[in-house]
């Protein structure tokens, strides 16, 4: 049957002389190679001229290259639509995501309209939407609450005539965004450095399976964060280690004092939200323009709130305050870079990651490219910007992305649109959202956690494609629940470097066999058909072999054949050395075919087994050039214990294999030598 398929199928047939390297070097003539020098490389790195100078400038500023062919007839009306679009959803997750970075929300409104402007400049991605993203808003805020926390501005009042702790929360919130400002311009030059160096590379070591355990885990902080929001309990603000649980249990414990205006009002919205979202998604092919259900359940809750004055009568949460329109620029507050230099350096990396992920995505589905040095030079300098004005730290939001490209977006334009819109809000109708419950922003970021969630489901697919991914992933996601989301993502990327060295030190092998009527070789173990060639062991070793896993491969070889071969070799070593000194006594005569004691000859030859390191040292050149043959499976004229072996060849199938050192060479001779 199997013969009778391959018949049928497509077959090659290859014929080509066996070259050894010095025959192969001796037929083809090598290529000279001629050396620059430094002189010529500076020279030639370091020469200007117009054109070099003109791509140098568009490499900088990328809107020099694609808004001179920007297609105005056809594209401008998509921007158009989809900027607006994008812009009201950026209002209200703006709103919401500065509840998670600890600060007012009306600077999650200067967070989504400043990065763009310095973005469109820099950036390139045509599609991605900059702003807030709610995994980096909740790492600025965990900085935030441990270097501003509200116990540090308690004061004493006594306005009842009772002594009481109050929170002093003007200068409270006011050290929160300086705190979040200097953040983002420490963020800003740390990304800004690494792209001027070209260290774009880095972001390579964030595996997908890492940036799934730890973007999920940072989901399930988001919810953990907003459930209080959204009940309207208090809690007190816990940082670092084992943080979350902490928040849980003080939920619990003061889950009797839910507000229950402000929970009703939640879960209407999230209801609500979730299930326009569910519909835009399953009927995105018919409705082209996705409902902006956040724009318009925000829109009802702001009215009901304050028709029916839900903060008066039922002490609902609500937004309060929002400024009308700009802030003067701050400067960083310097002295508190020493304190948050590790933080802002997993913040940059963990933004800049997200950003480049979704713009990749999208780069790759419209056919351009993304330039990551550049990107982190775009990001910089919009953290940097965006910093002196207040802002927390920018990136992108994938459920924001994801409405500026489906509502026809085509390139950074429809982005500066987003920001016109936020600006409208900024100047003239901040002012109209006070009365929004901060239980119904809560719930619209409960509601686009949603796709972070469904990550859970990579788990099994990942165990079936790769363990250790699947292992990376949910490592990173404990460990990031558990100590936090700085802390655990660097947890996560030493483990996953750490799996690396145990793939590398002890990596997968095992005996091939041929597929009967084919060429073809798979591993015995797996395939019941596969048939090993007699006397002949095929072994796959799948990884570089060096000094650190040479004990790997010994043991692959051993397990394959069944025997040890370095200890058959120094048994066989032995046993040779002693039968050419029986040689040159005269006792034992060599013949074509291998060794023959002669008829009464006392074995003199016996002796006890010498050490292994006597091998090397104890043979003469006189006795090397004896030139005989040993059948070593047949019965031997001296009284050595040499075990028989059936295998006369091993065959190493080092395919996937991309360097091999000396040590391991070395190793290699002994085990060929020891199958002669």
């Amino acid at each position: 049957m199997a013969s009778r398929r391959m018949d049928h199928s497509p077959g090659y047939l290859v014929a080509r002389p066996v070259y050894s390297d010095p025959s192969f070097q001796e037929e083809n003539e090598r290529k000279e190679i001629v050396q620059t020098t430094v002189q010529e490389k500076l020279r030639k790195n370091c020469s200007c001229t117009s054109r070099r100078a003109l791509l140098i400038v568009k490499s900088i500023f990328p809107i020099l290259d694609w808004l001179p062919n920007y297609r105005w007839k056809e594209w401008f009306v998509n921007d158009l639509i989809s900027g607006v679009s994008t812009g009201l959803v950026a209002i209200l997750q703006g709103l919401a995501f500065a509840l998670l970075a600890a600060v007012p929300v009306g600077y999650g409104l200067y967070s989504s309209f400043f990065p763009i402007l310095t973005y469109f400049f820099l950036g390139t991605s045509k599609h991605i939407s900059v702003g807030p993203f709610p995994v980096v808003s909740l790492m600025v805020g965990s900085v935030v609450l441990s270097m501003a926390p509200d116990e540090k501005f308690a004061i004493l009042s006594n306005s009842t005539g009772l002594n009481k702790t109050v929170i002093n929360t003007v200068a409270r919130d006011a050290a929160r965004v300086m705190v979040s400002g200097t953040l983002s311009v420490l963020i800003g030059i740390i990304q800004l450095l690494l792209g001027m160096f070209q260290i774009g590379f880095i972001v390579r070591y964030l595996a997908d399976p890492l940036v799934g355990g730890f973007t999920t885990a940072a989901a399930f902080q988001v919810f953990i964060s907003q459930i209080k929001t959204l009940l309207n309990v208090p809690t007190k603000n816990y940082n670092g280690v084992l943080s979350i649980i902490y928040t849980i249990i003080d939920i619990f414990k003061n889950i009797g004092q839910t507000n229950i205006c402000d929970l009703i009002a939640g879960l209407l919205t999230l209801v609500v939200v979730i299930g326009v979202k569910e519909l835009n998604d399953r009927y995105k092919h018919i409705i082209k323009v996705p409902i902006p259900i956040e724009v318009l359940v925000t829109i009802v809750a702001t009215g009901i709130s304050y028709g029916a004055n839900l903060a008066q009568k039922y002490n609902a949460g609500i937004v309060k305050t929002i400024p009308n329109g700009f802030i003067p620029p701050m400067t960083p507050d310097v002295s508190l870079f020493s304190e948050m230099i590790g933080s802002a350096f997993s913040i940059g990396i963990v933004g800049y990651a997200v950003a480049v992920s979704v713009g990749k995505v999208y780069a790759t589905k419209y056919n351009y490219a993304i330039d990551g040095n550049q990107e982190f030079i775009a990001f910089g300098i919009s953290n940097i910007f965006s910093g002196a004005f207040s802002c927390f730290c920018a990136t992108t939001a994938l459920s924001r992305t994801a409405v500026q490209e489906s509502t026809g977006g085509k390139t950074q334009i429809a982005g500066i649109i987003s920001a016109f819109m936020v600006l409208i809000a900024i100047v003239a109708l901040g002012r109209l959202l006070e009365p929004l419950q901060k239980s119904v922003l809560a719930a619209i970021v409960i509601a686009n956690l949603k796709g972070m969630f469904w990550q859970v489901f990579d788990v099994p697919r990942l165990w079936r494609q790769n363990k250790w991914d699947s292992i990376i992933w949910v490592f990173t996601c404990i460990a990031s629940i558990l100590l936090g989301l700085d802390l655990g993502l660097l947890a996560g990327l030493i483990f996953g470097l750490l799996t690396i060295v145990l793939r590398v030190q002890f990596p997968s092998s095992g005996s091939l066999g041929n597929v009967p009527g084919t060429e073809i070789y798979k591993e015995v173990k797996k395939y019941k058909t596969v048939l090993e060639p007699e006397g002949i062991k095929i072994i796959r070793f799948t990884s570089a072999i060096f000094y650190g896993n040479i004990d790997g491969l010994k043991n692959a070889i051993k397990k394959s054949v069944g025997f040890d071969v370095v200890k058959v070799f120094n048994k066989r070593a032995k046993a040779l050395r002693k039968i050419k000194k029986l040689i040159k006594k005269g006792q034992l005569r060599a013949t074509k075919n291998g060794v023959i004691s002669d008829v009464g000859t006392d074995n003199e030859g016996f002796e006890p087994d010498d050490d292994i390191e006597d091998l090397q040292k104890e043979e003469s050149p006189e006795v090397k050039e004896v030139e005989i043959q040993v059948d070593w499976n047949s019965e031997l004229p001296i009284k050595v214990s040499v075990p028989k072996v059936s295998i006369h060849s091993l065959i190493f199938d080092f395919g996937q294999i991309p360097f091999v050192d000396v040590v391991a060479v070395r190793s290699l001779k002994v085990k060929a030598d020891a199958v002669k």
